[in-house]
């Protein structure tokens, strides 16, 4: 099979490092997905129908179209329509965010729903403002009903960071490609980049679960 992993050796720090610039996408775009994700799931559960209407329409555009179409269109075409241009990190991360946003809204809404109602009308006759009891009462316990779905979407996230690469990010992805291109070897540098996404997807699944056990004890 001619294989050498001999050769790889030197590189793979080089390689390794991208797990540095993977996490940095991978960790500011959840927590701005998240954000966002959390505003869209309650314009979602709103009475304001322009909002409402809002919120479902973006769902449905970052839902209905490629993550890669979207990231190619914030890099590419938002500096040609604008003049300003967006390097490679912001793009990637404005992309994940955006995206990731649309499926966490979807999460979060049906957390709510899943709410007792019983907490918001007793919420209600005590008079407690809907805005502290959004975020007192019911976010804390949808929380915990969302919490597998929202370690998937991480995981998920992980794995789509992949594709910063086709912009010239130095995650993981790009950093076995280069070295594959300057060795005439791609076989071994992205297997080795399999390896690596294969482990941070098994060390989320992990933090995940300890996480479930730990909130599973609290009940």
């Amino acid at each position: 099979m001619n294989l050498d992993f001999a050769q790889l050796v030197p590189s793979i720090p080089y390689i390794l490092y991208g797990i540095w610039v993977t996490l940095q996408f991978v960790a500011v775009s959840l927590v701005l997905g998240f954000l966002w994700g959390t505003v869209l799931s309650l314009f979602k559960i709103g009475k304001i129908t322009v909002l409402r209407w809002f919120a479902d329409a973006y769902t449905s555009v970052f839902r209905g179209t490629p993550l890669i179409l979207q990231m190619l269109l914030i890099y590419y075409a938002v500096p040609q329509l604008t003049g300003i241009d967006i390097g490679a990190f912001s793009a990637g991360v404005l992309t994940f965010a955006l995206n990731s946003a649309a499926y966490i809204s979807e999460i979060i809404r049906a957390g709510i729903n899943a709410v007792d109602k019983g907490q918001k009308e007793a919420a209600m006759a005590l008079g407690v403002p809907y805005r502290t009891m959004m975020l007192k009462i019911i976010l804390p316990q949808a929380f915990k009903n969302i919490l597998p779905a929202l370690m998937n979407e991480f995981i998920t996230l992980t794995k789509e960071s992949a594709i910063v690469s086709v912009i010239g990010a130095l995650d993981i992805m790009r950093r076995a490609q280069i070295v594959g291109a300057s060795n005439y070897r791609f076989f071994e540098p992205l297997l080795l980049a399999g390896l690596v996404y294969y482990l941070l997807v098994m060390m989320l699944t992990l933090a995940g679960r300890v996480m479930e056990r730990r909130l599973a004890k609290s009940d």
